[in-house]
């Protein structure tokens, strides 16, 4: 169902456009902690620390597809907004166009690159052959990947965000079942989970596409409408790449403290895959009202209503501060039964660096709820490079006391060092907020 975000109420549209956007997300990550509960339960510790010490660079490239279709939805959000289907149009070929291509590019290089990766982040070698096929299939499933995104970021952009997560709810449940076939029934083991992953990803993006040319007529594409519109790739490359970079920076970070963790051992290797897992179930509802107050400046700044803009924006984060009380309280109260799911009683010390590390990060999931609602803000008014900034000054100052902490206290150290990490971010983006105030207003009145 289109959603036009220039009218109406606005609390109502930022909850009821987050809110499928969050139970879709939690699908996802439902399904990838399936991954991680059925690998530690039947294939064992090794199984899980190989499927961990992947994550960070399957989340680079994710998390780097994801940018590049927000910043292209940024663009079709604004053009929906002024009621410009014609470059609406343009913008969704030339970002398919581009994106599959790249997308299909880095799957074949990521996939021969598999082994150089692992061995640079220092993986211990009694789980290195399984990380690498790991790292492999998923490198093959990224056009899916890709694909799924780009419709998604498209009907997201003309205020339809239940029907692309309604087929991510789908691809879930197709990848658990896939799971306990795949690694319970036939031992595949991390062949399973990866084989998983790639046939939801593919059942994903087949369904967005059917539906596409079913339901939404101001998306569908034929062989004429096929073009790579150069003005407008340029322009999206514009956007997409420091969204996409700027979203990559957070993995690239993983990434970096996945090598400081490495040499502590496959017990803290598991424990570090488990918390993100609790991580990802935390941070992800964030970014969904992230992407909400994004959507909603976009179309309103392409329907130049600054007040919309500005009341959006601050009824966003008051949802954002609402989720994190809710998601404390949960935390608090399942740390231990949470962490359990994923050994059961068989790894002590890994639970126990796990309920240390959550019972920390409860508290400090606070603070990405207000970076989260900044950057949404910023996407939507079309200033991407501060976002970048920001999640690099969040990224480097997080990596240095990483690396302080953790040789010192453990695993806890990395939640310290993403509080101070946050801190820094948000003292980079509340007074640039309040300094472009005033410039991005009356630019967006003329």
């Amino acid at each position: 169902m289109i959603r036009d975000m220039t009218k109406g109420n606005i609390p109502n549209h930022l909850i009821n456009f987050s809110i499928p956007l969050i139970l879709g997300n939690l699908f996802q990550l439902t399904y990838n902690a399936v991954d991680s509960i059925v690998l530690g339960r039947f294939a064992g510790v090794d199984a899980l620390a190989a499927v961990g010490t992947a994550n960070p660079i399957m989340s680079i490239m994710i998390l780097g597809i994801t940018g590049l279709c927000i910043g292209a939805s940024v663009l079709m959000s604004e053009y929906f907004g002024a009621e410009n289907s014609v470059k609406l149009k343009k913008t969704f070929a030339t970002t398919l166009i581009a994106g599959t291509l790249f997308s299909v590019f880095v799957a074949v290089a990521g996939a021969v690159l598999s082994g150089l990766m692992l061995k640079a982040m220092q993986v211990p070698a009694e789980i290195f052959s399984q990380s690498r096929i790991y790292l492999q299939i998923i490198f093959l499933a990224m056009p899916f990947t890709y694909l799924y995104n780009a419709y998604a970021a498209a009907m997201r952009s003309v205020g339809d965000a239940k029907t692309p997560i309604r087929f991510l709810a789908m691809a879930s449940i197709l990848n658990g079942c896939l799971d306990i076939i795949f690694i319970v029934f036939l031992h595949w083991d991390v062949i399973g989970a990866g084989m998983a992953t790639l046939l939801a990803e593919a059942f994903s993006a087949l369904m967005c596409i059917l539906y596409v040319y079913k339901k939404l007529p101001l998306l569908q594409l034929f062989r004429k409408d096929i073009v790579l519109d150069k003005d407008i790739l340029k322009c999206t490359i514009e956007n997409a790449s420091v969204t996409a970079l700027q979203q990559s920076c957070q993995p690239i970070g993983k990434l970096m403290i996945q090598g400081v963790i490495n040499p502590l051992g496959v017990d803290v290797i598991a424990a570090f895959n488990a918390v993100n897992r609790v991580d990802d179930f935390a941070f992800t509802p964030q970014q969904s009202v992230s992407s909400s107050i994004m959507t909603l400046v976009a179309q309103n700044r392409g329907a130049k209503k600054s007040n919309r803009i500005k009341k959006g924006f601050f009824d966003g984060l008051l949802v954002e501060a609402g989720y994190w009380i809710l998601i404390c309280s949960a935390i608090l109260l399942l740390r231990e039964p949470i962490m359990r799911l994923f050994v059961g009683d068989t790894a002590p010390n890994m639970v126990k660096a796990g309920v240390d590390y959550l019972t920390l990060m409860a508290f400090f999931y606070l603070m990405p709820s207000f970076t989260n609602g900044v950057q949404g803000f910023f996407r939507g008014m079309g200033d991407m490079k501060i976002t970048l900034i920001c999640t690099c000054i969040q990224i480097t100052v997080r990596f240095i006391f990483v690396y302080l902490l953790v040789p010192r206290i453990g695993l806890s150290g990395v939640a310290y060092a993403s509080l101070i990490g946050w801190f820094f971010m948000l003292l980079a983006e509340i007074p640039y907020y309040f300094y472009r105030d005033k410039a991005m207003f009356s630019k967006l009145a003329n």
